[in-house]
């Protein structure tokens, strides 16, 4: 069911009045009529019985195009609605004959130039808003509202996972951590973290307290607490204090370590299936997922969000820019220009050209398609107000004929 617009109810309003007035004159006509029969005004009389005539034939005229007049099935009315099927095929037929040929279309494209034009267009900084704005108003959000959340991150999951899959981490990590065994990378590296952890276990001193004192008997009444945090604090600092200096025995053990642990992963292709299972198990945890699917929602709401700023919105203004920018890049690019109105004189014509036979039959079958009553009521709301001047004009010229006729017939049978 179509949605009848204000637009629609003020060009039925002005048929109306318009169906009115040209009824009002020819009711004049007719009671001009009656006056001049009974005060027998000859004059008169023949300039409203012409004018009577005149309305009434294009009355009739006018009816006939869109239905019965009366609705009496007289041979040749209801033109539009019976003849629907062949005047769409007319139609067609004109559009793809008439308007579809190329040296016309030619002339008129080389005049237009296109691409100048609407470089121009596109570089004022209103008309760019304009775009954007319906972008930003329409476009975006019915791309939101149309597509479905789950399809979005099953998508996202789907190949979140086929790339993780795809990616061989132990030959990345064996690759990555290479220049560790050379150089003073990875002495660095190493002496760095011990700092980090020296000073994070200088931070949580107190934690370590409260880990002791809640671990030790209820018996001691606390007298261990503070000695044995003490030596656990102490015993821990003196270890990083101890494996910070290059040559002690602790950092030649990790160094030992990390160094077969390079070895393993450099060289075992079983410790990379297990790096690499490692990684894929943690990735398909609930809580990966979760923050995979999370991804989405985080995009949809930052977009819905920035485009309800309204002139504020950044996707707005970015899309305006860019349309700004590239009408300026345009205008400023002769070869560019050339460039486009080429391929719209000879690819786009071209292909339009070898297909206007397709545009004429869709338009064709376009028009047979529609609901003949319906048509005939579309066409005389467009184009009905416009047909009463017929009307109006019919019964005038009508009127002034008769008077014509009458000051003919008069001389003759003076002079005669």
């Amino acid at each position: 069911m179509e949605t009848i617009t204000d637009k629609d109810i003020a060009k039925v309003k002005a048929l109306k009045k318009m169906k009115r007035n040209a009824l009002g004159l020819l009711g004049i006509a007719v009671l001009l009529f009656l006056i001049a029969i009974y005060f027998k005004i000859p004059m008169l009389q023949a300039f409203s019985e012409a004018a009577m005539v005149g309305g009434i034939a294009d009355w009739f005229a006018v009816v006939a195009l869109f239905r019965h007049p009366m609705g009496i099935p007289i041979w040749h009315t209801a033109i539009i609605p019976t003849k629907k099927n062949e005047i769409g095929e007319n139609l067609g037929n004109f559009v793809s004959e008439e308007f579809l040929d190329r040296e016309k279309l030619e002339i008129k494209l080389d005049e237009f130039n296109f691409a100048t034009k609407a470089s121009d267009w596109l570089s004022h900084e209103e008309n760019a808003n304009k775009i954007a704005n319906s972008v930003t108003v329409s476009v975006i959000p019915g791309i939101l509202r149309t597509i479905k959340d789950e399809d979005v991150k099953r998508f996202i999951q789907v190949q979140f996972k086929e790339k993780m899959e795809g990616i061989n981490f132990g030959n990345w990590i064996a690759v990555a951590l290479e220049p560790l065994q050379k150089g003073n990378l990875k002495n660095q590296m190493l002496t760095n973290l011990l700092e980090v952890m020296s000073d994070e276990l200088t931070n949580n001193k107190d934690l370590i307290r409260q880990k002791v004192k809640a671990s030790t008997p209820f018996l001691s009444f606390g007298l261990a607490d503070k000695s044995i945090t003490e030596g656990v604090f102490n015993g821990l600092q003196d270890f990083l204090n101890e494996a910070k200096k290059p040559e002690s025995a602790v950092r030649l053990k990790i160094d030992e370590y990390i160094f077969n642990f390079l070895e393993k992963v450099k060289n075992s292709e079983e410790m990379r299936i297990k790096i690499n299972d490692m990684i894929l198990n943690f990735v398909g945890k609930k809580e990966v997922q979760d923050y995979i699917n999370g991804i989405w929602d985080e995009i949809k709401l930052s977009i819905t969000n920035d485009i309800n700023k309204g002139n504020d919105s950044s996707i707005k203004n970015n899309i305006a820019d860019l349309i700004q920018t590239f009408g300026n890049g345009i205008k400023e690019d002769a070869v560019m220009i050339g460039k486009i109105n080429g391929f719209i004189k000879n690819d786009l014509l071209s292909m339009l050209l070898n297909n206007k036979k397709v545009i004429g039959d869709l338009i064709s079958s376009t028009v047979k398609s529609w609901d003949g009553k319906e048509v005939s009521e579309k066409l005389e709301l467009e184009i009905g107000k416009d047909l009463q001047y017929i009307r109006i004009n019919g019964t005038l010229v009508g009127g002034f004929i008769g008077l014509v006729i009458y000051g003919v017939e008069q001389l003759y049978h003076f002079v005669f």
